[in-house]
């Protein structure tokens, strides 16, 4: 079953996952300190990053976690967001390269 992804600039990671991991019930499965935080839940997929080029709160992107996505793809709608579709173990790569020694270890 695919997840709804949401990927969201914030201005403070560690304010950012006490104050979302209590609205989640759960913290999340990947923190890079001030930098990016992941939550996996059975109904979302939620990403959190300190992003210089999005104004704290905005939307970054939105897509799909799909266990049957072939490779990581990347497109644009209509109304020019970015979607991503993606497996949890492509997205667990992708984070991996980008902060390398993360370690995570993607589960349903």
């Amino acid at each position: 079953m695919r997840k709804l992804h949401l990927a969201i600039s914030v201005a403070d990671i560690e304010e950012t996952v006490s104050d979302y991991s209590q609205r989640l019930g759960c913290q999340p499965c990947v923190v890079v300190p001030g930098e990016y935080a992941l939550w996996r839940t059975e109904t979302i997929n939620l990403s959190v990053r300190l992003d210089a080029a999005s104004a704290p709160g905005s939307l970054r992107h939105v897509g799909w976690e799909d266990p049957s996505a072939e490779e990581f793809s990347v497109d644009m709608d209509v109304n020019g967001i970015v979607w991503e579709n993606f497996s949890a173990e492509q997205q667990a790569d992708k984070i991996e390269q980008a902060w390398p020694g993360t370690k995570l270890q993607p589960r349903p």
